[in-house]
């Protein structure tokens, strides 16, 4: 049937009550592609009961006018232009308890049949986590979306031999491109996040997209995490999408951020072989390098990890809200950082998206100047050196929910917030923290070892202390104010719920500068350790054996040694009657000139 805006009887999508399918769209810049996707969506609707939700990640209001013609489409902007995952997963919020969610790109077509045969493969796969269409070209063409798992041996094999030996063996290729292999239904690794049927089995147990993969890589990161849920990964070819493919876009840029995403994801999945995987695409970008700038872009880019930061990346500055949630940063002699920390709010504070308030307490220096030069942001000046009064404080000024406490010296993306805000609305959760990585670049090799062995700790990323940041709703700030005098406010916030009552969003990551040298990192240890011997916590069996669990091999080993030698030393510095009570790290403040 036809279903353009004009049809006389178009078949509707379901807002309200149950429906056998939720379709999550993600948008930018798609206004000439979204009308023709919505038309074959509603070809499926006369048969399976479907709610439609777009998020629009666009600049422009173009891609929503072209969705006003269709208001039977929940559809919304993010706010900024956050990525395919962060997009995803601001849709999904609305998906609400469809039995089934179907992402599909916004310049596909389904065809007739399509949806109604994913959800009979639900059926007759019934450990299925995601379910593939077959997948098409503008004339027909099979286009190759189903993929063996990213390994050394595949990407060495993928550079090397690429078009020459093109049917070679599944363990010496990622990509799976015999026409036979789409024939029939079959289980892969992951398939393309073009178009993907998820159970709501599998969303329950995996959880949310990473958004740390602004673009690519996702849906290999999703797939690999369906998969060590305990679910399939399947491809049915008795449900066919086209996809134009040439309509989404492509530049150097992206091309260079695509594969770093490859090195990203494994790093994530297997940091042991994520060096030799890297060198593996370095060799097939050199080999292509001369034919194509997308490939040149690729090379550089993958050879300078301080520069990823620079490739394109998430954005968000909000849209005005009567009560914006509200972040707290207390700062004591914080010249040197404060207007790292302040810069990038600037855009989500200007569109009264985001309050800001910086409590300066017994600051010597520039502190207070510099933080009230930024637009809007409210700077409080307390002559008390204290931590918790300056916390204290600027609670009794905040309005708005929930609240983000951040350091100082820690910078905060604002692609983080929209994450960290929907993990507090979800029932429950009264307290969250975004996802952290450390930028040691400029630290000692001793330090980067500490470092690396601690973040393979699951027990020091997955807790609301050690990042500099955490947040909480109205409910969970009852629970931790007003804030007692103690040196580890964030253990504090940390013992204060249930693990059921605290979320870790994969949000894009908060930037924690740790220390350049071994003296400062044990001072720091030292500190923490008294702020958890004053609030009668200790851990150190627990994080011994799990530091044992982290050695797989040399680097490994060694870097868990230099962890347990410099916690040693720092706990008894930190047990020592005559240390004092208070140290911080100023190495890392240099870092701002």
């Amino acid at each position: 049937m036809s279903a353009e805006p004009n049809d006389p009887h178009p078949a509707s999508f379901v807002d309200e009550g149950e429906v056998d399918v939720a379709v999550v769209v993600v948008t930018y810049r798609n206004q000439d592609e979204v009308p023709a996707l919505l038309a074959s969506l509603r070809a499926e609707a006369a048969a399976t009961r479907l709610r439609v939700v777009v998020a629009d990640n666009s600049p422009d209001d173009d891609t929503m006018a072209a969705l006003a013609l269709h208001p039977d489409v929940l559809s919304f902007r993010t706010g900024g232009n956050l990525g395919y995952a962060a997009g995803v997963n601001a849709a999904m919020e609305h998906a609400r308890d469809a039995p089934a969610v179907l992402i599909l790109n916004p310049d596909l077509r389904v065809a007739p049949g399509a949806i109604a045969a994913l959800l009979a493969s639900t059926g007759r796969h019934p450990r299925a986590g995601v379910i593939a269409p077959r997948i098409v070209d503008d004339d027909g063409a099979l286009t190759p979306s189903i993929f063996h798992e990213p390994g050394v041996l595949r990407a060495w094999c993928d550079a090397l031999l690429g078009p020459v030996w093109a049917s070679r063996p599944a363990a010496l290729t990622e990509w799976v491109r015999s026409p036979d292999a789409y024939g029939t239904a079959r289980r892969a690794d992951w398939v393309s996040g073009a178009a993907m049927l998820l159970t709501r089995e599998a969303i329950a147990a995996v959880g949310e997209w990473d958004e740390r993969f602004f673009l690519y890589s996702e849906e290999t990161d999703y797939c690999r995490r369906v998969r060590d849920a305990g679910f399939d990964v399947w491809l049915d070819p008795a449900a066919t999408v086209a996809h134009s493919q040439g309509k989404s876009g492509s530049s150097p840029a992206l091309a260079a951020l695509q594969a770093v995403n490859r090195v990203r994801y494994v790093h994530k999945h297997a940091p042991a072989r994520a060096g030799a995987f890297r060198w593996g695409v370095l060799v097939g970008e050199a080999m292509r390098a001369a034919r194509s700038p997308r490939h040149r872009a690729a090379l550089s880019a993958v050879r300078q990890p301080r520069r990823w930061s620079l490739l394109p990346h998430a954005t968000w500055s909000g849209s005005a809200e009567p009560a914006p949630p509200t972040v707290v940063i207390p700062a004591h002699d914080e010249e040197a950082v404060i207007g790292r920390t302040l810069t990038p709010l600037q855009g989500p504070v200007r569109a009264g998206a985001l309050s800001v308030i910086v409590a300066c307490n017994g600051c010597s220096d520039r502190t207070a100047q510099i933080a009230a030069s930024f637009d809007a942001v409210r700077v409080l000046d307390l002559p008390v050196p204290s931590k918790v009064a300056a916390l204290n404080a600027a609670d009794g000024i905040a309005g708005g929910w929930p609240r983000i406490y951040l350091d100082a010296d820690v910078m905060l993306p604002p692609a983080a917030i929209p994450g960290l805000l929907r993990a507090l609305r979800a029932p429950g959760v009264h307290a969250a923290r975004p996802a952290f990585v450390y930028d040691v670049s400029h630290s000692t090799p001793l330090v980067r070892a500490y470092y690396r062995a601690r973040f393979r700790i699951p027990a020091m990323s997955s807790a609301l202390w050690g990042a500099g940041i955490y947040a909480v709703d109205e409910e969970g700030h009852a629970r931790i104010a007003p804030f007692p005098p103690l040196v580890a406010d964030d253990l504090h916030v940390e013992n204060a719920f249930p693990a059921a009552q605290k979320a870790f969003p994969p949000t894009p990551p908060v930037v924690v500068h740790p220390p350049r040298t071994t003296r400062a990192l044990r001072a720091v240890i030292a500190r923490a350790r008294r702020g958890a011997d004053e609030q009668g916590v200790d851990d150190s069996a627990q994080t011994a054996r799990a530091l044992l669990r982290t050695v797989h091999g040399p680097g490994s080993f060694v870097d868990a040694v230099v962890f347990a030698a410099v916690t040693v030393a720092a706990r008894r510095r930190g047990r020592a009657p005559s240390s004092p009570r208070w140290e911080r790290d100023e190495t890392s403040r240099r870092l701002q000139g």
